[in-house]
């Protein structure tokens, strides 16, 4: 694996999305030139397709009506999960698939910005014996698909029962009276997940997609679709020999027959002075479930988040998903079980719901459609009669397979000349191995967040001390880093820098309090280099 390790190292130009480049190649890909592929959607799947495509040597445009990881792909939990789940219930396929992809992220694509997180599940009065020994036998089989996706044990720790006094020193929050220890374990964590999509969207970018923010798909067909410019109001079309919907919950209104049935995964966002020190995550089990946790998940900003739901949605698929009183309520129930200074609703200063694009494939035999909790998470590729690809289900921890999979059927469908995917071991911009990554001269913080370019984003502050320091008391995101984002990494306005390229607006107070600021880094960042 190759990386620039030097302190003067910038974003090569090939990889950077800017204001300026997406004008050229939109001009260029509307009216143009016949390409391979169009895909439509930026999340991490449709990021991921393009780039399997364009490494495949096809030639790439991929439009999204919002900006990179605007829908589903930037409220997950930020972890890279191990299948565990899957295997409880008896779907070792879609369990040895989630351990694979998992070890493809931490060990050859995205080192930099996936790591193991340590989890405890505290032994409680409210979690039986019997319990206890079911989630530690989950553990322990979890474990084994480690083994069996050739995950190294130096990159995600075995797991043990641990003493009520180790339990306290992870956990210091967890309520002291009648702990009996805890179960530790281990799995992939995120940095951050709609930093991942960025990347994966670099990436294309490097290997000649054309990657286009703010325009939106009118309609599809199998040779291409109706288009228009979110910023101008213009419209046009782009051919191409292959189209691939890679749109999530959006994904049936543009092509028939396409049935999703949304799920609402909601998290609560706290201070870091609300629970205290937070070595590890938790996980608490929900009462009356055999195999659902509610999890709190610490952040690098000092943010912890607790989630999440798994809750049907009927009607209209918005924009942007509101988190409900009666998910907010639910999440701190099941919290406030296992701590010695309870929760309130005010301790809650932010909230984020995203919809997982779940196919509606069939009823539990009563006429009754599975709750959406019992809903494989495997994923579908369908080819509508005309011959578009559409790529549904699935959750972020696979969306290089989904991509994949939606490429293989897109080049033989449409009997493109292109050879098997590369991605499995393509790094991602910004990858290097552990000790590459260690021996970088910058913060740990940006190391975790831009990998080999931390370098270059650290000399941003450095070389003017305006951006050096924090754009919020309180939130370590820097002038520096939302500068880089605007130069290299496709930031069009302030919502894109403080909702997707930092996580500042999940606190509604932090946003406001931010804007003016990220406002005017904005104006000046846009007029210097457009």
């Amino acid at each position: 694996m190759t990386s620039r390790t030097g302190p003067a190292a910038s974003a090569p130009s090939s990889s950077s999305l800017s204001a300026g480049r997406r004008t050229r190649d939109l001009s260029a890909a509307v009216g143009g030139d016949i390409i391979d592929v169009l895909v439509v959607g930026l999340g991490a799947t449709g990021a991921g397709a393009a780039l399997d495509a364009a490494s495949r040597g096809l030639s790439v445009v991929a439009v999204d009506a919002h900006d990179l990881a605007f829908g589903t792909s930037r409220f997950s939990s930020k972890l890279v999960h191990g299948g565990l789940r899957y295997l409880a219930s008896g779907r070792l396929d879609v369990a040895h698939e989630s351990a694979v992809e998992r070890g493809v992220l931490m060990e050859r694509t995205a080192p930099h910005l996936v790591r193991a997180q340590p989890f405890v599940l505290p032994l409680t009065p409210l979690v039986s014996p019997g319990r206890s020994a079911l989630a530690r036998a989950g553990f322990r089989a979890g474990d084994a698909l480690r083994l069996a996706a050739r995950t190294a044990r130096a990159t995600l720790p075995a797991p043990r029962r641990i003493s009520a006094t180790e339990t306290r020193h992870l956990a210091p929050a967890v309520r002291a009276d009648g702990l009996r220890g805890g179960l530790l374990s281990w799995d992939g964590r995120l940095t951050d997940d709609a930093r991942l999509v960025a990347a994966l969207a670099r990436t294309a970018a490097a290997h000649g997609a054309r990657i286009l923010t703010r325009v939106r798909a009118l309609d599809l067909t199998a040779s291409g679709a109706r288009v228009r410019d979110e910023l101008t109001g213009e419209e046009g079309g782009i051919r191409a020999r292959a189209v691939i919907n890679a749109s999530g919950v959006w994904a049936g209104g543009l092509v028939d027959g396409v049935r999703i049935r949304p799920s609402r995964g909601t998290h609560l966002v706290l201070r870091p002075d609300s629970l205290g020190p937070l070595p590890a995550g938790l996980h608490i089990p929900v009462p009356g479930e055999t195999n659902r946790f509610v999890l709190v998940l610490p952040q690098d900003d000092g943010r912890v988040y607790v989630g999440l739901t798994d809750e049907p949605v009927d009607g209209p698929v918005p924009d942007v998903a509101e988190a409900p009183e009666t998910d907010i309520g639910f999440l701190l129930d099941v919290l406030c079980s296992v701590l010695e200074v309870p929760l309130h609703r005010a301790d809650v200063v932010g909230a984020f719901a995203g919809l997982r694009p779940l196919l509606d494939t069939s009823t539990d035999g009563s006429g009754t459609a599975p709750r959406t909790a019992d809903v494989s998470r495997r994923h579908a590729v369908l080819t509508s009669s005309e011959g578009v690809v559409t790529v549904v289900g699935g959750k972020l921890t696979t969306y290089r397979r989904m991509a994949e999979d939606a490429v293989d059927t897109a080049v033989r469908v449409r009997r493109l000349p292109a050879g098997p995917s590369r991605t499995a071991s393509l790094p991602l911009v910004g990858a290097a191995s552990p000790h590459v990554l260690a021996a970088l001269p910058a913060p740990r913080r940006l190391v975790r967040h831009y990998g080999t370019e931390a370098p270059a984003v650290h000399a941003l502050g450095v070389r003017d001390a305006r951006l050096g320091g924090p754009v919020l008391p309180g939130h370590p995101a820097t002038g520096a880093e939302l500068l880089w984002a605007v130069r290299h990494e496709g930031a069009l306005d302030e919502s894109d820098l403080l909702d997707r390229r930092t996580r500042i607006g999940l606190v509604p107070a932090d946003r406001a309090a931010a804007l003016d600021a990220v406002r005017r880094l904005l104006n000046d960042a846009l007029s210097q280099h457009s």
